[in-house]
């Protein structure tokens, strides 16, 4: 089943074609990416040579559980709701480095990052940080899991005083 984490890649696609098609209405593209992976998660089982089970759900809830597709829509919705602030907030970070010029990926990683930063008290900062690494790291390149690094803990020591060191806050032990 899938996890937060996979919410966070589907979510980071989602506003990845946002920003790549300005004026997308969510309430029409959020139900076709649903469907869309679906359709993928078909052809990978018939690539395996196995038939998925049958059911009665919803092709959604045969994706992912009510819970994930809930926390993936919330940070869809949330950044697209607060992009004007994310974006402002997102440009005094990066000096010398305008939203355009930057790529697509490391924009919207950041932006997922700075949303759940700024708006999702219930997540530790590490794991905000973390996921956002490594999500840059997987859709784009390493460099571009540094450049995302070094923003974003700029962002987290103004909002937190302390820096994120493999997982764990400065001043605080591993577990």
């Amino acid at each position: 089943m899938a996890t937060r984490r996979q919410g966070r890649e589907w979510a980071l696609q989602m506003l990845f074609q946002a920003d790549m098609n300005p004026g997308l209405d969510l309430d029409m593209s959020i139900p076709k990416f649903w469907r869309q992976q679906y359709t993928c998660k078909v052809e990978e089982a018939e690539k395996r040579d196995e038939e998925l089970p049958e059911s009665n759900k919803p092709v959604e809830d045969r994706v992912a559980s009510p819970k994930i597709r809930e926390f993936t829509e919330k940070l869809v919705r949330g950044v697209q709701g607060h992009l004007a602030e994310i974006d402002a907030k997102l440009v005094a970070y990066t000096q010398n480095w305008p939203l355009h010029r930057m790529g697509s990926v490391e924009r919207n990683v950041l932006r997922l990052a700075f949303y759940e930063l700024l708006y999702c008290s219930d997540v530790p900062p590490a794991v905000v940080l973390n996921e956002a690494i490594d999500l840059a790291k997987y859709f784009s390149n390493t460099d571009s899991g540094r450049f995302v690094n070094g923003i974003l803990d700029r962002l987290n020591k103004e909002l937190h005083g302390k820096t994120v060191v493999n997982g764990t806050r400065t001043g605080e032990q591993a577990t």
